[in-house]
This record gives structure tokens, C-alpha cells and sequence, in this order.
């Protein structure tokens, strides 16, 4: 499914449009159960912070960030859309909606992993 060429990633609308270049393909697939993650039921595969680029839309994509501050999830305005975070466990990398990409059914991923997002190490107080 991943050649190691960029795909191409749309929200429903298709007012947001960007071109993801994924770290180790579909390899990286996993779902988390933080609050906001299990709400949105989405799963993810991993992106470098250079390996994104918005082609159109910018303007369309709303921020949302909780909690520690630390992950910054985007959206699109229009359709309401979760298209990538910048993650929380790894904020060097974004996590990237498989659902939003080009060519891609989810279901065609087989078993996704689940991380722990309800016991973060981030969320723990230390002392």
C-alpha cells in the first residue's frame, strides 16, 4: 500500500487538501484510548513534522489542543474532519488520519494496535 511516495490526504469536503510523506508506511498504524482519541475513533500512522505539506486549505484548518498543550490536533472547518495531530507522545512527529488518505480503506489494515493514551507518561505526577 506505501511506495514511498507522498499521498495524498482530503477531509470529506475537500477544502483541505495535503501531501504526507509517512515514516514506515502503514507499519506505524495504531489507535489510542485517550478521551479524545477514543471519541474520534480514527486511526493513525506516523509522519516526520517536515513530512507534511498543506497544498490547500490552510486557512481551513482549525487547532484544537488540550490537557498538557503539548498535541495539537487539526481539523477542517467546514466538514469537521480530523486530518493530523502533532503528537503528544512524539511531538517531533504527526500522527496522520489513515481514513483521509487517498486510496486507502481502513479496513483494509487488518488488527490496529492499541496504545495506552489513558495511562500517558505525560499525564503521570512524578515526586
Amino acid at each position: 500500500m506505501d511506495n514511498g511516495i507522498p499521498h495524498r490526504l482530503t477531509c470529506h469536503c475537500g477544502a483541505v487538501e495535503l501531501s504526507v510523506r509517512l515514516t514506515d508506511g502503514f507499519a506505524t498504524a495504531r489507535r489510542c484510548d485517550c478521551s479524545f482519541c477514543r471519541r474520534r475513533g480514527a486511526i493513525a500512522v506516523s509522519a516526520p513534522l517536515d513530512g507534511i505539506t498543506i497544498l490547500r486549505g490552510a486557512d481551513n484548518l482549525a487547532l484544537y489542543q488540550w490537557g498538557t498543550g503539548t498535541a495539537k490536533h487539526w481539523f477542517c472547518k467546514t466538514c469537521g474532519i480530523y486530518t493530523h495531530h502533532q503528537r503528544r507522545s512524539n511531538p517531533h512527529q504527526y500522527g496522520v488520519n489513515v481514513a483521509c488518505i487517498e486510496g486507502i480503506n481502513p479496513r483494509d489494515l487488518g488488527a490496529v494496535p492499541w496504545v495506552d493514551g489513558i495511562n500517558h507518561p505525560a499525564d503521570q505526577k512524578t515526586g
